[in-house]
């Protein structure tokens, strides 16, 4: 007859499974509370339309969560509004946010497939060492290299320029996309899985590594392409301090749209009355992402996880 464990032991493991559960739970919650609330504060903040007994608009931090009153006044003065100097200052600046995006992420999405490719498929000394190098340098954070771009573009005019202030939208595609093919890592991963049989064949059809790469390796990896498309897209849409730096105070027309929410509140003519201005616009900005990755999120996920299989 089979024997049956110590119920006394079972009933012991099974209370300290739920309590650590319970705790782990807990401590989630509370986490994502946490996490929540600033952007639920600013998303009520953006629709907030409270006035003052005497009429005036109250667009400043408030005392109260929710708001008394909700409109769409926020958003009209915000694309109506003239900020330092520039009318229509925020459609303008979503603009040159929406170009250097976009630019940014066609560039930084070949390169980064490119060198992808050479390291997966393609064999030649220091390989290795260049794969350990560009780790270590993955490892130290983008920024601390700013003060050397800002006056390697300084130096040749593309940042600070009172004569062409456009050439700082220049600079600053350089500083985005120059760099990203040390960014390979996930996309190597993702052609390691490509059989080599299919490269191999090519060249003994008389293919170059350029067609191999055009009409074999990217027809297969569109979820690696979309994934590092995103990234590619996100990083300029969302940065502050290359944008910050390398634009420059004085050059509002160019601003992207995170260096113009800063001024609005802490630039060199601050108004806390435009808090609420300021949230509609950080809702207007998080919709595109929003957006992309609602759509994409599939390819996304297969880009992710098909580019860790290898290292």
């Amino acid at each position: 007859m089979k024997k049956t464990g110590n119920p006394v032991k079972h009933s012991s493991l099974s209370r300290n499974r739920r309590v650590s559960l319970g705790v782990t739970y807990t401590v989630l919650v509370v986490l994502g509370v946490l996490w929540l609330v600033p952007l639920v504060w600013i998303l009520l903040s953006a629709f907030r339309c409270e006035y003052q007994p005497d009429g005036t608009f109250i667009g400043r931090v408030t005392s109260s969560f929710f708001p008394k009153a909700v409109g769409l006044k926020n958003f009209s003065d915000l694309f109506t509004a003239t900020y330092y100097g520039v009318s229509n200052a925020f459609p303008r600046w979503m603009l040159n946010t929406l170009i250097i995006a976009v630019i940014d992420c066609i560039i930084s999405t070949f390169l980064v497939l490119s060198v992808a490719y050479c390291m997966s498929k393609l064999k030649f000394k220091l390989r290795k060492t260049f794969m350990n190098v560009s780790m270590i340098i993955g490892l130290f954070p983008g920024f601390m290299s700013m003060i050397a771009i800002y006056f390697l573009l300084k130096s040749i005019g593309l940042t600070g320029n009172p004569t062409h202030p456009e050439s700082s939208v220049i600079g600053l595609i350089l500083a985005y996309s120059a760099g990203a093919g040390l960014g390979f890592q996930v996309a190597k991963g993702f052609f390691d899985v490509i059989p080599n049989a299919l490269v191999e064949s090519a060249k003994l059809d008389g293919c170059t590594n350029f067609k191999i790469f055009r009409q074999i390796i990217l027809p297969l990896a569109k979820p690696i392409i979309i994934y590092q498309a995103l990234m590619s897209f996100t990083g300029p849409w969302m940065d502050f301090i290359f944008a910050k730096v390398i634009i420059g105070a004085d050059n509002a027309p160019y601003w992207t749209v995170s260096v113009g929410l800063y001024s609005m509140l802490f630039g060199t003519h601050p108004d806390t009355n435009l808090f609420t201005q300021f949230a509609a616009g950080c809702v207007i900005v998080a919709i595109p992402i929003v957006t992309l990755f609602m759509f994409l999120q599939k390819y996304y996920v297969e880009g992710v996880t098909a580019g860790a299989v290898k290292g």
